[in-house]
């Protein structure tokens, strides 16, 4: 999100306004008001007296509330307001606005609130991607209610606008001074063609406050006139549920300061970013980011999830469970869907209720259902949970014919990944998932079917793992012995196929005539994150990775500097994904090399810190002796899902924190920044416990 915009979310319920809390989607294309993959509302324009509104300081509470101090615009340059208003923002499944006006004066004053709005009701893919399309749209007053709403067919979506006052007596008393705030009259609306007008008696330093409520309507949501919630009791309960969940994560301490404020942001991101996906009942998962992705996505739910465990293993069960339920049955060209396939994406607007685009479900995902098994085995390793494996049995043997059957295209031995809709379907479906991602040293993009490497080394390790949960909880040991074997030889094709011995370092992708793409990405971090690289070979790829090439300072770039198709502020192509970043410091420190693990989470936390800690999706790959702090990348997400997932790895990375056969291990911490982090609360195996790391070089088994 753009640092000059101001946003308020639950879930998939939020909203994208400026500095002054106006949303004008005709002056910025990402304003509104979206519900469910809809914009039900692109103009919100507060105005006193016919005048603009004036910023004169805005705060935000980690997402969920906002807060503008306005004035109106001055018609002299050095004039003092005579008037102020305090604009409260919440949303909780509805969006309520308070309005506060303050009269600075003793003369008794009459103001009148003009409330401009209307709704385009644009598909968010319509938003995206600059093409919205108009929509006849109904537009009622009931009674003392305005509702805007649009339908075709069976869809339907809208927004019900109710103005409810807060009653009281006039205020003399100083409240816009800093005392309790009392109305002033009773608010009587005047609703109109472009909105409503409220006017206002306001005694001398007297002050008047007001709510706004917004109302979505459609998908099972319906229009009455009971009573509303109070804007008090919303930012009580969005409060109460954000702390909820904070209560079940782990509490961290320690020395380092700016790594505990990573650590509570990343927890509170999560927490806002969560919504009930289509198809999962009561369940809660985190939408992938602000603003274009409030949405389940398989992949980056899988590695969110796997990021949080063993700190909210709940997110990694609920996961699960949503991504087995949605898992393909069938064959569907137009959706890249095969038996067995994990969901890639599933939208619920207009466009995907209509066939417009394929997202209701997609599957255009090569790694998301090797991640499921990854995840899924993860999962069991801290918490012990055999009933959810033994659940679950049935979902991941059809993930692993899936790999098999339909993931290797052509029976070499690899999983290649290449769309059957050409007209909607992803070019690319790895996690650089951009049209231009995958290329070669000489800057040609290489042609699908594409086996990238770090598919092949989930596949690697989810066979591995799967073997692992044959053996011991499904009680097969012919189907852990084949996955073994499988495994065993995937590790030995695959060094002889993508290793790069003139360059020293492993190929991005084999493109569809097998050709290697000879570019040195931060995949290959990734490949030691899955276990699939030789010994011999990790000193070689630790080097590369810590070297100025691929380490801006800041993080891992995907590409590294001194390749030809190098851009620090392309998407995929040179720019630093905090949750890649993260991914390469995990693999590192499984392979032993726990320093320059910490150097890589250092970077992260620090490149934290401009951000106050909510990591964004992606930032530019710059190198740090050109910036003091990360360059923001223009559409980067934030809150972003696996970006908040980052911060949860970097601790985990930073104590060399893993399951063990007691319960957990920790290694010495090899940081000079801390002398000890302290996690009290992790779960695992069903129990609490307190996990320490110090520089002490023992290790500590709980």
């Amino acid at each position: 999100m753009s640092s000059s915009t101001v946003s308020v979310l639950d879930g998939s319920t939020f909203v994208v306004a400026d500095g002054v809390g106006d949303i004008d989607a005709s002056r910025n294309p990402d304003h509104g008001f979206y519900v469910d993959d809809t914009r039900v509302l692109s103009l919100f324009r507060l105005r006193v007296d016919g005048s603009d509104l004036t910023a004169l300081s805005v705060s935000s509470e980690r997402h969920l509330h906002a807060r503008f101090f306005l004035v109106p615009a001055a018609r002299r340059k050095f004039d003092d307001p005579r008037l102020s208003v305090i604009r409260e923002r919440v949303v909780r499944e509805e969006w309520v606005e308070q309005l506060t006006v303050f009269n600075h004066t003793p003369q008794r004053t009459r103001v009148e609130l003009e409330v401009e709005i209307d709704a385009d009701f644009a598909d968010l893919f319509e938003v995206k991607e600059g093409a919205v399309r108009p929509r006849p749209a109904e537009r009622r007053i009931l009674g003392d209610r305005l509702l805007l709403r649009y339908r075709r067919e069976q869809f339907e979506r809208g927004v019900e606008l109710a103005v409810v006052p807060e009653t009281g007596g006039d205020s003399g008393d100083g409240a816009s001074g800093g005392a309790a705030v009392a109305s002033a009259v009773t608010v009587q609306p005047r609703f109109d063609g472009r909105g409503l007008r409220i006017p206002i008696e306001l005694a001398g330093r007297g002050s008047a406050r007001l709510e706004l409520h917004f109302r979505p309507l459609g998908e099972g949501r319906s229009s009455d006139s009971g009573e509303r919630t109070t804007f008090a009791a919303a930012l009580a309960a969005a409060r109460a549920r954000r702390e909820e969940w904070q209560r079940e994560a782990p509490e961290l301490t320690t020395d380092w300061t700016e790594l505990e404020q990573l650590w509570r942001a990343s927890i509170a991101d999560l927490a806002a970013l969560r919504f009930r996906p289509r198809h999962a009942g009561a369940v809660e998962l985190p939408a992938a980011g602000l603003p274009w992705f409030m949405a389940l996505f398989g992949r980056d739910t899988l590695i969110a999830s796997y990021q949080a465990l063993p700190f909210l293993p709940d997110l990694a069960r609920a996961a699960l469970r949503t991504l087995a339920a949605l898992q393909a049955t069938s064959d569907d060209p137009e959706r890249d869907a095969e038996p067995g396939k994990i969901i890639h994406e599933l939208r619920s607007g207009e466009l995907a209720a209509f066939g417009d685009s394929p997202h209701s479900p997609y599957y255009g995902s090569a790694d998301a259902t090797p991640l499921f098994l990854v995840l899924l085995d993860e999962y069991h390793r801290w918490t012990g949970d055999d009933v959810l494996v033994r659940e679950l049995e049935p979902n991941a043997r059809a993930a692993l014919r899936w790999i098999d059957r339909y993931g290797d295209r052509d029976g070499d031995g690899f999983v290649e990944y290449a769309t059957r809709n050409p007209m909607r379907g992803l070019r690319n479906q790895c996690w650089k998932d951009s049209w231009n991602s995958i290329v070669f040293a000489d800057g040609s993009i290489a042609e699908p079917p594409i086996a990238s490497c770090e598919v092949q080394g989930y596949v690697f390790d989810a066979k591995r793992r799967c073997a692992r949960l044959a053996r011991e909880v499904w009680g097969d040991p012919t189907l852990a012995e084949r996955l073994e074997a499988q495994a065993s030889d995937l590790a030995r094709q695959f060094d002889a196929a993508f290793w790069l011995d003139e360059r020293g370092f492993y190929a991005l992708a084999l493109d569809r005539n097998k050709r290697p793409c000879d570019v040195l990405t931060s995949n290959v971090g990734h490949l030691l994150w899955s276990g699939i690289v030789p010994p011999e070979r990790a000193a070689r790829l630790a080097e590369l990775i810590t070297s100025e090439r691929l380490s801006s300072g800041f993080g891992i770039r995907t590409l590294a500097a001194d390749e030809l198709a190098y851009n620090p502020v392309g998407y995929h192509n040179g720019s630093v994904w905090p949750h890649d970043s993260a991914l390469v410091a995990h693999g590192l420190r499984r392979y032993g090399f726990a320093h320059e693990a910490t150097a890589i989470a250092c970077a992260l936390v620090d490149a934290a810190q401009p951000f106050a800690f909510t990591l964004p999706e992606v930032y530019a790959g710059y190198p740090r002796s050109l910036t003091a702090v990360p360059v923001e990348y223009p559409t980067s997400s934030r809150p972003q899902a696996w970006a908040a997932g980052a911060g949860l790895l970097v601790v985990r990375v930073l104590m060399g924190l893993e399951p063990a056969s007691a319960g957990a291990r920790t290694d010495a911490l090899v940081c000079d920044r801390a002398e000890r982090i302290e996690l009290r609360g992790v779960r695992v195996g069903g129990r609490r416990v307190t996990l320490v790391s110090t520089p002490a070089p023992a290790t500590t088994n709980l």
